[in-house]
């Protein structure tokens, strides 16, 4: 199995203007846990995750992608891809040092190749968490994040070469080529994936669900809700997994899923699914057709953050 440096998705982190809406919709309908508030900050964590928190609330006058966070295996590790991003030129925000956020740790934050604000972390406190029980329709970690990128090719070998991310898989269409590609910091089949989008900013962000029952039950609490669906439900062909995607109070897609595929990394090979044959965007059939305002609706805005780091 191959060495990496980064080892799993932590958390994203987001900025809104109405705040109080937006802790409304991620505690009351979707499921997750307030575990500090700190005059217009919230951290929200999954109870079934041993992250202090998976999602981070900002207020602002902007909306915008805040920070990805990763995790790395220790202290060694965060020092060393400090050091690699370094001699590369790669824009640091702030060398490796201790962190001041919820559960702490060490770690240090740069610009990617889009100007997104990452962040790669060791040693930060595990949260006590506990087994989400069947039918408990609630989140039981974040699953992975999916950016969008006006040239995914130069996105996809940035990661490849600075961070070890691999290519798993990748949906394409025979008159525009690649339209997406699953990457992995792990045997899941993907932490992040990058999409072809007119500019850059968030496409969304998944949370893993208990199974099958609870990824329903919890689809059906959002529809009752009259929160508005995206796509789906359905079951991918790249990665396996669920999906049924909706928009938070901000516009921002998130995502149902369960049963993300485990890679068996030693032999795997990337395969590309065209997906202009509708099995290959939905095995099941069940989700509604995925046209262009589907597409549209994951675009999102233009993100403000761009090599603007936000406050700590």
């Amino acid at each position: 199995m191959k060495e990496r440096l980064i080892t799993h998705l932590r958390h994203v982190d987001l900025a809104v203007p109405d705040f109080d809406k937006q802790r409304e919709f991620y505690t009351t309908l979707w499921g997750l846990t307030p575990v500090a508030d700190d005059d217009g900050v919230c951290f929200l964590a999954a109870e079934g995750s041993p992250e202090q928190y998976i999602v981070r609330l900002r207020r602002d006058k902007e909306k915008r992608l805040d920070l990805i966070a990763y995790g790395a295996k220790d202290r060694a590790s965060v020092d060393a891809l400090a050091a690699r991003l370094g001699h590369d030129g790669v824009q640091l925000v702030h060398e490796p040092r201790e962190l001041r956020t919820a559960g702490g740790g060490y770690g240090f934050r740069f610009f990617d190749v889009d100007g997104r604000t990452i962040e790669v972390s060791s040693g930060v406190a595990e949260r006590r968490h506990r087994k989400i029980e069947e039918r408990e329709s609630i989140p039981v970690r974040i699953s992975h994040v999916v950016v969008n990128s006006a040239d995914p090719d130069v996105t996809r070998a940035w990661y490849e070469k600075h961070l070890d991310f691999d290519l798993s898989d990748a949906l394409t269409l025979p008159h525009m080529g690649a339209l997406m590609y699953f990457m992995r910091c792990n045997p899941q089949h993907h932490s992040m994936a990058i999409a072809r989008g007119p500019h850059t900013s968030l496409h969304h962000i998944s949370f893993e669900m208990r199974g099958l029952d609870e990824y329903m039950r919890g689809s059906g609490r959002l529809l009752r809700a009259g929160v508005h669906k995206v796509w789906g439900p359905g079951r991918h062909a790249a990665g396996d997994n669920t999906f049924s995607y909706f928009l938070d109070p901000h516009g921002n897609t998130v995502e149902y899923t369960t049963e993300l595929e485990l890679l068996d990394e030693d032999i795997w090979h990337p395969s590309q699914y065209d997906v202009s044959q509708p099995e290959n965007q939905d095995q099941w059939g069940t989700a509604n057709p995925f046209n262009e305002l589907v597409a549209k609706e994951s675009q999102n805005d233009v993100d403000r953050g761009c090599f603007v780091a936000p406050p700590m």
